[in-house]
This record gives structure tokens, C-alpha cells and sequence, in this order.
């Protein structure tokens, strides 16, 4: 087995005011040649976004799309034609595909918003683009994994053009979980939303990340109550 440790503290960030941004890969202002990507994951933000504000309309194209709000609400409209608001609990995903323009805003005036958005590179480049969004509220169970997003289609999970698995959980503190790899030669993003963890030796807090490869499951030691993102994906 092999790993790959990202503290939080050496994120890339970004502040202008509305809109603070952790970056853990190369993005816009930030960039590290060491963290360009980890396998097909190209983009982790962890994004604070202040009441009445956001991101206007810009444009993307070949590139899935994920984004989880983990505190307050996000509003999105696109080129396609949706509209609506994805608050805590909601995971939203689109492929840009062969190009669509989207726009996203706190609508809040007096929440902010903290969210992740994530990239993956497609697995078939120039598709159709599309959006869908599902609520995991009454999904969750403590002390084992939801699915959020599967390569193979069906109603409880949502659906990426590309081999990748998204999991979330809590779990209490010292647990042992067992994560077996979905998709044999993937690796497994670990990022920690909150909480204190341990992989092979590796500790983990709230915020960093561990890269997984080169295995066919691993092994997680909660230190704490911990709430973890795994993000699976092919290692390019």
C-alpha cells in the first residue's frame, strides 16, 4: 500500500472578502506542482461563501462536477435550464461535458455557507451535459458508510461519468472501519470533515486528507467522534 498525506495547514488559500478558499489541489491563484491531482481527482475546494454572495455565471466543459454543502444553502442556475437551492445534507453533480455556464449563490441574508466542490476528470470526454441533485439526510447511519455517488446507476445514489465512488459517514470514536476498494487499481481520497483518525500510522485531523493506493482495502482508527469524505477514483 502505498500513501500520499495533505495537511490542511498547507492547502492552498485564497480570502477576498465573501469568499474564503482551501484549495488541496492547484486551482486558480494556487499552484503546486506536487498537488496537481490525485488520480482523477483534480479539484478539492472547501469553500467558506458569506450571506448574498457567490459565484456568477461561468463556464465549464469536460469535467464532472460535485458539490456538498456542509453548512447553510447554495443556490444554482445553469445553461440547461435548473434551477433550485442545495442545503445541508444535499450533494448536487453535473457533467460539464461538452460545455455548459452555471452560476452559484448564498441566498441567504443571514447564513453563510460552507461547501466543497469537486472535480473529476470524465471518463468519456464530450457527453451531453447534465445535473441532477439528491438529498442524504435520511440516508445516513452512525458507524457505517452512505454511498453518495456510484458509477453504476440507480435510485440511491447519484451517478458520475467515471469510475469513482463517493462515501461519507460518522462514526464514533474508536472505531475500526474496514474500507475495501470498489473498482480494483483504484485509490481512496480520505478527507476528513471533522474529527481525529489514523491510517497505517498516519494521523489525520480535521481537514486533512491521505491518499490511498496500490491496495485492496485499508483500515481506519477513529481517535474521536470523526465525520469522514472517501472519494474513490481510477489513478491515472
Amino acid at each position: 500500500m502505498k500513501t500520499v498525506f495533505h495537511a490542511a495547514s498547507e492547502r492552498g488559500y485564497n480570502d477576498i472578502g465573501w469568499l474564503k478558499a482551501n484549495f488541496s489541489f492547484s486551482f486558480g491563484p494556487y499552484h503546486n506542482p506536487d498537488k496537481v491531482h490525485f488520480g482523477a481527482l483534480r479539484v478539492l475546494n472547501d469553500d467558506f461563501i458569506a450571506r448574498g454572495n457567490g459565484f456568477g455565471s461561468h463556464p465549464h466543459d469536460n469535467m464532472e462536477i460535485t458539490t456538498i454543502v456542509l453548512e447553510g444553502a447554495l443556490e444554482h442556475k445553469d445553461s440547461m435550464g435548473n434551477k433550485g437551492i442545495i442545503k445541508d445534507g444535499d450533494v448536487q453533480v453535473m457533467s460539464a461535458g461538452t460545455g455548459v455556464v452555471h452560476s452559484e449563490y448564498n441566498p441567504s441574508e443571514t447564513e453563510d455557507t460552507l461547501s466543497l466542490q469537486i472535480w473529476i476528470f470524465p471518463k468519456v470526454r464530450n457527453i451531453q451535459p447534465r445535473y441532477d441533485q439528491k438529498n442524504f439526510g435520511d440516508k445516513f447511519v452512525q458507524n457505517e458508510f452512505t454511498t453518495l455517488i456510484s458509477p453504476i446507476k440507480n435510485d440511491n445514489t447519484l451517478w458520475l461519468n467515471q469510475d469513482t465512488t463517493f462515501s461519507q459517514g460518522s462514526f464514533d470514536a474508536g472505531q475500526q472501519i474496514n474500507y475495501t476498494i470498489k473498482i480494483p487499481g483504484n485509490g481512496a481520497y480520505v478527507f476528513v470533515l471533522e474529527g481525529d483518525i489514523n491510517i497505517d500510522g498516519q494521523d489525520l485531523n480535521k481537514r486533512d486528507a491521505l491518499g490511498v493506493y496500490e491496495t485492496d482495502a485499508f483500515t481506519i482508527q477513529t481517535n474521536s467522534e470523526s465525520r469522514l469524505l472517501i472519494i474513490e477514483v481510477p489513478m491515472l
